[in-house]
């Protein structure tokens, strides 16, 4: 049985990290890795498209057609169609440059409005992926610290409708960053504090 660690954010949200398949999530949204074409491709962006069926190329390319591509640390949100979630936010991570070209602050700003989205469409629950780790090459390390602060600092600050925000990791090497990064921010959060134990799902 797959189990999470929990973290409590707070007096009313949570955090959880687990090994999984984003596309099986449960929450009223998940977060897609998108590209700014928004028209599928790869990785998590390819499993949710398959998974969500047709209907969520249909309402992308609608997007597009409004708007244009999807500029790197912005969001949008669609209908989850097929999905279990109720909506799918496609947000487009920076491709790695080795940090010379906004690269951690792009990457902050996909969190970010990801977090605006969810709370636009009244979202108690939502759940990432680990942006921009895959084809576009961002340390896992670095990009498990942005992710994490820029979702806990929101958590605790801001007055958001989200209460449960779970980061499905692909692999055990990302999750142990992802980990590390939340022990690590214990000292920095008194209000974050890790549950005793891992959490059946």
């Amino acid at each position: 049985m797959a189990s999470a660690l929990r973290y409590q954010i707070g007096k009313k949200a949570v955090l959880e990290l687990l090994i999984g398949d984003i596309t099986d999530e449960t929450t009223d949204a998940i977060v897609n890795a998108a590209n700014s074409s928004l028209l599928g491709g790869g990785g998590v962006d390819g499993a949710i498209h398959e998974a969500a069926g047709p209907g969520l190329l249909a309402e992308c390319k609608a997007i597009r057609a409004q708007r244009g591509s999807l500029p790197p640390g912005q969001a949008v949100t669609t209908s989850g169609c097929d999905l279990r979630a109720k909506y799918v936010i496609h947000t487009v991570g920076p491709v790695w440059h080795g940090g010379t070209v906004n690269e951690p602050q792009i990457l902050e700003s996909c969190y970010s409005h990801c977090m605006e989205e969810a709370e636009r469409k009244e979202c108690t629950s939502v759940s990432f992926p680990s942006v921009s780790t895959g084809a576009f090459g961002y340390p896992v390390q670095d990009a498990a610290n942005i992710a994490l602060r820029t979702v806990v600092e929101q958590l605790l600050h801001q007055p958001v409708s989200v209460t449960l925000v779970r980061f499905v990791l692909f692999d055990q090497r990302t999750y142990k960053a992802y980990a590390r990064t939340a022990e690590g921010l214990r000292k920095d959060f008194p209000n974050f504090e890790i549950s005793s134990e891992t959490v059946p799902l």
